[in-house]
């Protein structure tokens, strides 16, 4: 197993994990995956500037050569917390044919790791009311409900 930075090249992996489970409905039933987003300029300046940003990190877990795992970290500074960052995790994925496996908790341990070995004081993360099973998961690993989310789409 290798835990990594995404490349460039990972792009359209990375965009097929994250779109597997827009269809809530088929998730867990067998019914075919969505065909992955094809990569478009947003998402090539999207990648830039994550790749350019040293707060931001793009992470991939590859196994047996293929890619089964992202996630993002993003490091927030602010003034609670003893003035240490706080990591935020964004678009956790694991391949749908690959879970139940332990991938997802050995990726979310070596984010953790590397959130520590930064200095964050914690990790955070939000996940849609509708995914139920990653809630449990989240938990499994010792993330508490602690607050609740809002969100206001801007387009």
């Amino acid at each position: 197993m290798i835990f990594r930075t995404a490349k460039r090249q990972d792009l359209p992996a990375v965009l097929a994990l994250l779109t597997q489970d827009e269809n809530p409905a088929a998730a867990g039933t067998g019914a075919p995956a969505p065909d992955p987003e094809p990569v478009s300029e947003a998402h090539e300046r999207a990648f830039a500037a994550i790749e350019a940003d040293p707060r931001n990190e793009m992470l991939v877990l590859e196994q047996d050569g293929e890619l089964v795992g992202c996630l993002q970290l993003t490091y927030v500074p602010g003034l609670g917390q003893g003035g240490r960052e706080r990591a935020l995790v964004e678009a956790v994925r694991i391949r749908a044919d690959r879970r139940g496996g332990g991938l997802g908790a050995r990726l979310m341990e070596l984010a953790a790791d590397r959130a520590r070995e930064r200095g964050c004081g914690l990790m955070q993360l939000t996940s849609n009311k509708r995914r139920t099973a990653a809630h449990r998961f989240y938990e499994r690993l010792g993330y508490a409900r602690s607050h609740e989310g809002f969100k206001l789409p801007l387009t």
